[in-house]
């Protein structure tokens, strides 16, 4: 196993880890020795003070019989206060004197860690302050006294804390939680944008991305590994679109030569069916070609020229024209207003796909069509239903494929070559989308439904 180095993911990590684990040790440590509650010397003042009361009151107390009683009221003498009292405990560090509550317990504590101290100190509870112990002799047996009280001092922050431990946990989660989230966020960051880049990707958007190599040296790597993947993508996708355009241009120059022999021999022999079936197979096949290089036009522009499209703009205009279309051919077209969403792709491929769908029902209609719009879950859906004789069940998902003709052999009558919704499902397909054919529910025909994402 290597050595973690910091500009490494590994390295960063192990660091943070390191970090955390020594910064707990420092605030262990660090709590111990700012604790307010330990005891610590008294000041000279002070022990001069206590210590010459000490003595008057051992003098009162040797020649009393009992010592409490006596205690007491010499407290009330002298200092006239419950702020300020003298506590009687015996050398096996019992308390003598009456108290009851934190204070006691506040006593008995102290009673029982310096009952053999050599010098009397102070130790702080809450707003108790307790000072001992001083040793005094009662009818020949030992004891010591204690001092005790109350400060209207509030106790430091430190020891609120320390005194509730949930206060103390809650004050470390609110100062860390800022550090954590930005090393999480820093962390993080070459991770979103790879997942970024990925979503470009998934787009259609085979662009190079340099800030993908940028953080961590794994990172890096893998930004750089994506960035030549997507090089790659783009190369092969840009020279298989490209050879299906070189073959498509080939292909003309045979036909071209072909209509010229069948022209000629007509004007030499007359027409007859033979020739005419042959112009006809000619101007299909050359319509097929046209096709074909259209669809790969739109396939080689169609992850370079992508822009953010308002959906109203981009087919409002279409469907009016088509709507007028459709009235010189008796039907009726009915759309409702379009979503006002954005779209990102290619303008010329998504309005060539919805235009396909559309005219297609116009041309296999019989009297109405219904274009409807919806939006949910950040998705537009258009539905296009025509009342024309539909599709068979059995084909419906093999529409989509090129060449496919429906057993009726529509296409073939009305002079489509195939290609028509090949083209629309791999412009959908190529823009996140989804695109579906199912029979009509309410005009019985065919019935098209496309999803497109919005762009937040």
């Amino acid at each position: 196993m290597k050595l973690p180095k910091f500009n490494s993911l590994y390295g960063r990590i192990f660091a943070i880890f390191w970090l955390t684990i020594l910064l707990v040790l420092l605030a262990v440590i660090g709590l111990q020795m700012l604790d307010p509650r330990k005891s610590h010397s008294i000041n000279k003042d002070s022990l001069d003070k206590i210590t010459h009361l000490v003595s008057a009151v051992e003098n009162d107390l040797s020649k009393s019989t009992n010592p409490v009683r006596t205690l007491r009221k010499l407290e009330e003498r002298r200092f006239g206060s419950k702020d300020f009292r003298l506590y009687l405990v015996d050398n096996e560090g019992t308390l003598v004197s009456r108290e009851h509550g934190p204070r006691r317990h506040a006593l008995q504590s102290m009673a029982a860690q310096y009952i053999n101290a050599a010098e009397p100190s102070q130790q702080l509870f809450g707003r108790f302050m307790v000072a001992g112990p001083f040793p005094i002799q009662i009818s020949g047996s030992d004891f010591v006294i204690y001092a005790g009280f109350s400060t209207n001092t509030p106790p430091p922050l430190l020891y609120q804390f320390l005194d509730a431990p949930f206060k103390l946990l809650l004050f470390i989660m609110v100062v860390s939680t800022p550090l954590l989230l930005l090393c999480a966020w820093n962390l993080s960051l070459p991770a979103r944008r790879l997942e970024l880049a990925a979503k470009r990707v998934t787009h259609g958007q085979f662009e190079v991305d340099p800030s993908l190599e940028q953080g961590t040296s794994e990172f890096k790597q893998t930004g750089a590994s994506f960035n030549q993947m997507v090089l790659s993508i783009n190369q092969m996708v840009s020279g298989q679109q490209k050879l299906l355009s070189d073959i498509s241009h080939e292909l003309r120059s045979p036909l071209t030569r072909l209509r010229m022999a069948n022209a000629l021999a007509t004007r030499k022999q007359g027409s007859s069916k033979e020739l005419e079936r042959i112009e006809t197979e000619a101007e299909r096949l050359e319509q097929m070609i046209k096709d074909l290089l259209g669809l790969s036009r739109m396939q080689i522009d169609s992850h370079h020229n992508r822009t953010q499209l308002q959906a109203q703009s981009l087919w409002e205009e279409m469907l009016l024209d088509a709507q007028f279309e459709a009235e010189q051919s008796q039907i009726s077209l009915n759309f409702q207003s379009i979503p006002e969403v954005t779209l990102v792709g290619n303008e010329k491929l998504l309005s060539s796909a919805f235009e396909n769908i559309v005219r297609n029902a116009i041309r296999y209609g019989q009297s109405k069509i219904e274009v409807q719009f919806s939006l949910s879950d950040h998705q537009l859906t258009f539905t296009v239903e025509d009342d024309g004789p539909g599709v068979p069940e059995d084909e419906l998902e093999s529409i989509f494929r090129p060449f496919y003709r429906v057993s009726t052999a529509r296409d073939r009558e009305s002079g489509g070559t195939g290609l028509g919704l090949a083209i629309t499902e791999s412009a959908i397909l190529q823009h996140n989308g989804t695109i579906k054919a199912e029979r009509g529910t309410s005009l019985g025909g065919l019935k098209m439904t496309v999803s497109l994402p919005i762009h937040a």
